[in-house]
């Protein structure tokens, strides 16, 4: 895999993107960064992003002891940091800006993420105005939907 990863040369626009550059666009870092990559951005409309979920995870130690499961309100964090990342691709203009989560509705959990599962998460863009952005987001594990919900997004100066 590439230290550093711009665009691709499949389809279009489509772009892939590293530890490295999702660190330059969002200000998360560890232990609250939770997209490890991101394997597919089509700009202005979707993204692909995966959180490799281990047995390490801060949350664990008390998101039950001896019954570990990643909490809801996170994996909803890891389509919010994805639609970050699909609202600043690209956008020159957003470069001092960070997306502010702004809401959420039609938020539902159909399984438990557990320590060793892959977490895939596909955001698309639903609605932009202005600095405003509403986005529908689907978690899975595998070939199962983990949880799912629409998130608003506003951008905001880094202060």
């Amino acid at each position: 895999m590439p230290v550093s990863v711009e665009e691709t040369a499949n389809a279009g626009n489509r772009v892939e993107l590293d530890l490295e550059s999702i660190e330059r666009m969002i200000p998360h870092r560890y232990p609250f960064l939770l997209v490890d990559r991101v394997p597919e951005l089509l700009p202005g409309e979707r993204i692909v992003a995966v959180k490799n979920v281990t047995v390490n995870e801060p949350f664990f130690q008390g998101h039950f002891p001896g019954h570990p499961v990643m909490p809801g309100v996170l994996i909803m964090e890891v389509i919010a940091q994805a639609g970050a990342l699909l609202m600043l691709h690209g956008a020159e203009e957003h470069a001092a800006a960070v997306p502010l989560f702004a809401g959420i509705d039609k938020a539902r959990f159909r399984r438990p993420v557990v320590p060793g599962d892959q977490l895939r998460v596909e955001v698309e863009v639903l609605r932009q105005r202005g600095p405003s952005c509403k986005l529908a987001g689907k978690a899975w594990v595998g070939d199962e939907l983990a949880a799912e919900g629409e998130i608003m997004a506003v951008l905001s100066s880094r202060a």
